[in-house]
């Protein structure tokens, strides 16, 4: 039995984001970005062109999952990552 890929509702936004994220830096607020979309498709079942370009970024940037979590724990430490930044509560559910 196959399973269907689902379509995740925040896909069209994350797509525009991981685009962009290849051509920039890694920058302490997009490591939190790529940590976040990471977590946000770990196990999805569809999505599998976002996960990927999440694995490449990653390899572009010199990171591994472990290493990439460890450094945004720091980064979210200080609570500043994401202030001022116009975020959609929406997005966390």
């Amino acid at each position: 039995m196959t399973t269907q890929e689902q379509k995740h509702p925040q896909y069209k936004a994350d797509r525009k984001i991981v685009s962009s994220l290849f051509e920039q830096e890694a920058t302490d607020y997009n490591l939190a970005e790529l940590a976040r979309l990471k977590i946000r498709y770990r196990g999805f079942p569809g999505a599998k062109d976002i996960q990927l370009d999440l694995e490449r970024i990653l390899e572009i940037w010199g990171y591994t999952e472990e290493t990439l979590f460890e450094k945004t724990r720091q980064i979210h430490a200080t609570g500043e990552i994401y202030r001022g930044q116009k975020i959609d509560q929406e997005d966390w559910i």
